[in-house]
């Protein structure tokens, strides 16, 4: 009878665990679709609230950068194969954003490396690595 009753709470103790890791997944997706749609048809300076919140206090984004996002316009967010855990609560994802210059028309491709971080506490995955950087190529 008590191997049964520990059996029991293994099996319950392992259900609780999956579906945790299966609501992780599930708000990991919401949140990288919510940014990619972010970046490409919205503003992508909202995307700043897409950052871990000790790291958008720490470093705010200056009026030239905030500038710079209307100076562009997203044409592509391609994400590839998608993003690969590095940690239980850590994912890194390489991101290809093509940008159009709305003054010359001219486009070029970036290579956005994303790292995002889940909070376990909050429910919440962060973007922990900087905002892609539409700065002209040099």
């Amino acid at each position: 009878m008590r191997r049964i009753a520990r059996l029991t709470a293994v099996a319950a103790l392992l259900l609780v665990a999956g579906c945790a890791t299966d609501q992780r997944n599930q708000t990991l997706t919401a949140t990288l679709n919510a940014y990619a749609n972010t970046v490409r048809w919205g503003n992508p300076a909202n995307a700043q609230q897409f950052l871990d919140p000790a790291i958008r206090n720490k470093h705010p984004l200056t009026p030239i950068e905030l500038s710079r996002f209307t100076q562009y316009r997203v044409s592509d967010y391609d994400d590839g194969s998608g993003p690969v855990a590095t940690s239980e609560n850590e994912v890194k994802q390489v991101v290809r954003i093509g940008i159009v210059n709305i003054h010359t028309q001219a486009e070029r491709t970036l290579t956005d490396n994303q790292t995002w971080h889940y909070d376990p506490q909050a429910k919440h995955w962060w973007l922990t690595s900087p905002l892609p950087d539409f700065a002209p190529a040099q």
